[in-house]
This record gives C-alpha cells, sequence and structure tokens, in this order.
C-alpha cells in the first residue's frame, strides 16, 4: 500500500462540465478535490486495514503531523469541520464553560450553533471589525470566574484566516494566547483555512500555532484541495481530555479512517498543503487587483488570503451573479464576498474580472 511520493505534481485542473461560466467564487468548499488526493485515496483502496485509526496510514499521518507541529502534536482524524470545533472546545471545557470568540467566528455564526446544542457551551462574543480577537477583548470577557450564576470561561476561539479574511500574525496569536493562559483558559484555533494564512505569512504551521502558545488546533483541509476531512491536531494535551471518546459520542470517528488520513498524508507529507493555498491566495490578490480598477467596485477589506470583500452596484452584482456564483456577505450594505480556490485559474479570474467590469458599466 503506498501513497503518491511527496513532492508528487499535477497541475491541479479537473475539467468542468460547464466550461469556465460554471466556475464561481463563492467558497472554496466549492472547489474541486485535488488530483493527487484522488491518487492517494486510490493508491490506499487495496486490501484490509484495521479500522477506526489502528491502520499504518494513519500511524503515517501521526508522523508527519509530528514533523510540522512538534513531538507532542497528537492527531484525530473527523469528518468536517464543525465536528473537529466542537469535539476540540469539548475536549477543553465543561458543561457549564464559556468560550470567548470573536463575534464574526465560524462557530458563532455558520454551524447552526452546534457548540452549544452539542457540547453545552456558551459563546461569549467580543465585537472585531477586523475578525481578530485581542488581548484586551479576553480580559474583558473572561470574567466571573466564581460566579455560579454564569457560565465559567475555559477557553478562546481563534479562527485563521479569519472569517472576514484577515490572518493573524504569530505574534498577534501569541499575544491572545499569553492574555488567555494568564486567566487560565486553554486556546483553540479554528484553522480552516490555516494553510492561506501560513502561505501569507511565509511562516510554517507550528509557528502560528504550537510556538505562539495555541493548545489545539482545528485543521482544514476540504477548502484546500481534500474530498472530505479535517484533523483536530492537539498541540498541548495537558489542555484536553477525553478527546478520544467525545470524537466518537460526536459521531466524529471514521470506521475507514485510512481514507481520511490518506488525504491529510497527501496533503501535508510534501508541500501540497502551501502550494494550494498559496495559488489560492495569489489568484485573490489578482481579482483584488483587477476589481479595484472598476469603477464603482470598492474592496472593502484586507485582502490577506484567499477571500475577496466589495461592494459594487447591486443590480450589477445580481447579474453578474448569474454568471458566476457567490455570495452576499452583508444584504444591509450590499457588501459581497469572492473565494478563490487552489483550482482557480488566471483565466477564470479574468474572466470574473471582465465581466464585473461590463455589468458595472451596462
Amino acid at each position: 500500500m503506498t501513497l503518491p511520493p511527496a513532492g508528487h505534481r499535477s497541475n491541479g485542473r479537473t475539467p468542468s462540465a460547464s466550461g469556465s461560466a460554471g466556475r464561481g467564487f463563492a467558497s472554496d468548499n466549492q472547489a474541486s478535490v485535488h488530483p493527487d488526493v484522488l491518487a492517494a485515496l486510490a493508491a490506499v483502496n487495496d486490501g484490509h486495514q484495521p479500522a477506526y485509526g489502528d491502520d499504518e496510514v494513519t500511524g503515517r499521518l501521526r508522523e508527519v503531523v509530528r514533523r510540522h507541529f512538534g513531538d507532542q502534536a497528537e492527531v484525530f482524524p473527523v469528518f468536517n469541520g464543525t465536528g473537529a470545533n466542537v469535539v476540540s472546545l469539548q475536549a477543553v471545557s465543561e458543561r457549564w464553560s464559556s468560550v470567548v470568540c470573536p463575534d464574526s467566528a465560524h462557530i458563532n455564526t455558520d454551524e447552526c450553533g452546534a457548540a452549544e446544542k452539542i457540547a453545552g457551551l456558551k459563546l461569549v462574543t467580543a465585537p472585531a471589525p477586523d475578525g481578530k480577537l485581542t488581548p484586551e477583548q479576553v480580559e474583558a470577557h473572561a470574567t466571573g470566574f466564581d460566579n455560579v450564576q454564569r457560565r465559567r470561561p475555559a477557553a478562546v476561539s481563534v479562527t485563521q484566516s479569519t472569517e472576514l479574511g484577515t490572518v493573524y500574525t504569530a505574534a498577534e496569536t501569541a499575544a491572545v494566547a499569553a492574555a488567555a493562559h494568564e486567566r487560565g483558559l486553554a486556546v483553540h484555533m479554528d484553522g480552516a483555512r490555516i494553510a492561506n494564512a501560513a502561505a501569507s505569512l511565509g511562516l510554517p504551521l507550528r509557528a502560528l500555532t504550537t510556538d505562539a502558545g495555541v493548545d489545539v488546533l482545528s485543521f482544514g483541509g476540504t477548502k484546500n484541495g481534500l474530498l472530505l476531512g479535517e484533523a483536530i491536531v492537539v498541540l498541548n494535551p495537558d489542555s484536553v481530555r477525553g478527546l478520544a471518546y467525545l470524537r466518537k459520542s460526536s459521531m466524529q470517528l471514521a470506521s475507514k479512517m485510512r481514507y481520511v488520513s490518506a488525504q491529510l498524508v497527501a496533503l501535508l507529507d510534501g508541500d501540497l498543503w502551501l502550494r494550494n493555498a498559496a495559488h489560492a491566495n495569489a489568484m485573490a490578490a489578482r481579482l483584488a487587483a483587477a476589481a479595484r480598477a472598476v469603477p464603482g467596485v470598492e474592496i472593502t477589506r484586507a485582502v490577506e488570503a484567499n477571500a475577496v470583500f466589495a461592494t459594487a452596484p447591486k443590480d450589477a452584482a445580481e447579474r453578474l451573479r448569474k454568471r458566476f456564483p457567490f455570495y452576499t456577505w452583508d444584504e444591509r450594505t450590499g457588501e459581497v464576498r469572492w473565494v478563490c480556490s487552489f483550482d482557480t485559474t488566471e483565466a477564470d479570474v479574468d474572466a470574473f474580472a471582465a465581466a464585473l467590469a461590463a455589468e458595472t458599466s451596462a
């Protein structure tokens, strides 16, 4: 049973039945699966292997993860990002706990209350115009430890890159982690797009996580070329308890785990994770530059990873959306979000920018 060698390269494109017009900028979740990941799945689809993570592929994943995050790192593959976040937060908290996070955090806005429903937690949100939590906000919101009338703070959660397309520097994460640890709180990172953040900053994954004081990471794969699968990476084993049991009781334990692990190995064993993310970031930068040149279009937020936020005339945006799918981020202001993926091409970006200019001037 052999995975493709590290460094194996392909162009990352798979044909689209509907052509370039069928490709959109709604989400990196809508992208195709990287061919190297599909090849990795085919490579492990041979014979029988022990179930539930006792297979040799998951064993290899543990070695690969430790190369990136340090010798103490423990990895727990799961099915999806919501599962990774919920299980991670359960492992650092109690049923009476609260978690401090930015108001725009995915766990607060886009996971149907899973952290509160499944884990029984209370999310305490802080306003963050740039999507980033600050040490001062941790200090302000991590209160009431000895008040039985209130939820007891247990953790903070940061998102990297943020839901607003911004990136925490390593120093910013370290400052938040220090403020949390001073108060006895664990630090969770929702790293659905951590590869994009690392590519943006030119830093290894460890510098943004282990070395910055993060205790447990939800590592994202689906948005960076995987078919399905994320991973919980425990960076500080002393910060969690019962995670293996929580993963099972939260319905996130795969029986044929080698198929999830193989994808993560394909992503992390070489530089595929970085190449995919760097390309998506570059396409976002190209798109932002082209959109800035269109009269009536304004880029509304810093473009630091693979997302571009903008405003455009509403009627032009509605016409454009019929040709290239994307989401409206804020109905009140008309702000939209365009997300680039590992398989977004320069031709995709240029066609979209040309259509944007045409619809805006119509």
